[in-house]
């Protein structure tokens, strides 16, 4: 059923927003964390999604008055643990000492994907809304930041595209999802293959990004199997590819994270 109290603020102009769950099922790691620009389906990573967006949109005398969703408590904390100043409206200046809503965004996206906090605060994230911590400085703050900003773009696909020699479709045929099949590298084959019918497949994507889990989902798995006894059109190989790409990326930037996101 339609939620126009919240999604009604991506529908007033530009925005963006986390998306998690509250509470992790049994037995399953805590990777319900994504993000979207747009309005969304409550299954988008799980049965009982929930979305935060970054920005509210308000009328007021007549004029759309955009805001920032944030506390103020905390973001004064995050000021005074940085030793910036907050600005909510105005683009950043280099060289000013400032801090936007979409760094402390980024941050705490950044901080969400970190392994480590997923690990230690499992027991939390089992029967919580996941907390960020707060940055010890701003040099671990800023660094959380370029990250965290490399992933929303990421996720958002923006100016991604295809990799040179991953997840190539390089047999021709007829591009009908039937069977999906998965090999990994070894004897039988050079490279890793996804088949998607008999005979053609997407090659050297790794074990790793085919079974990367966002939310309760396998995206390079569900996205095919979404599509079976379809067939791909050449815009849907290339977003395919794309989404390989994000995934490949996504488990890099999340060990950089790592080595920073020490609490």
């Amino acid at each position: 059923m339609p939620r126009g109290d919240i999604m009604r603020h991506f529908l007033k102009g530009e925005n963006v927003s986390l998306i998690t769950s509250r509470i992790i099922p049994q037995g399953q790691d805590f990777n319900r964390v994504f993000i979207s620009k747009n309005i969304i389906d409550t299954h988008i990573i799980s049965d009982a999604t929930y979305i935060f967006p970054l920005y509210l949109y308000q009328e007021k005398d007549n004029k759309t008055e955009k805001i920032a969703n944030l506390n103020e408590e905390i973001v004064n904390k995050i000021s005074r643990r940085i030793g910036l100043r907050f600005i909510e409206n105005s683009p950043p200046v280099e060289g000013q000492g400032w801090f936007t809503p979409e760094q402390i965004f980024d941050y705490i996206y950044a901080v969400l994907h970190s392994p480590t906090y997923r690990m230690r605060y499992k027991e939390f994230l089992k029967i919580d809304f996941p907390r960020a911590p707060f940055p010890k400085d701003a040099k671990q703050f800023f660094n959380l930041t370029k990250l965290g900003e490399k992933l929303r773009k990421l996720h958002l696909l923006e100016n991604v595209e295809p990799m040179p020699d991953i997840a190539n479709f390089p047999i021709t045929g007829t591009d009908k999802v039937e069977k999906i099949r998965f090999y990994e590298k070894g004897e039988t084959f050079p490279k890793s293959r996804i088949y998607i019918n008999e005979s053609q497949y997407f090659e050297n994507v790794d074990t790793e990004i085919y079974n990367f889990y966002i939310g309760g989902y396998q995206p390079a798995q569900k996205w095919l199997k979404d599509r079976k006894d379809r067939k791909l059109q050449y815009d849907d190989i290339i977003h395919y590819q794309r989404i390989i790409r994000v995934l490949k990326e996504t488990g890099e930037i999340m060990k950089e994270i790592d080595l920073i996101c020490v609490f």
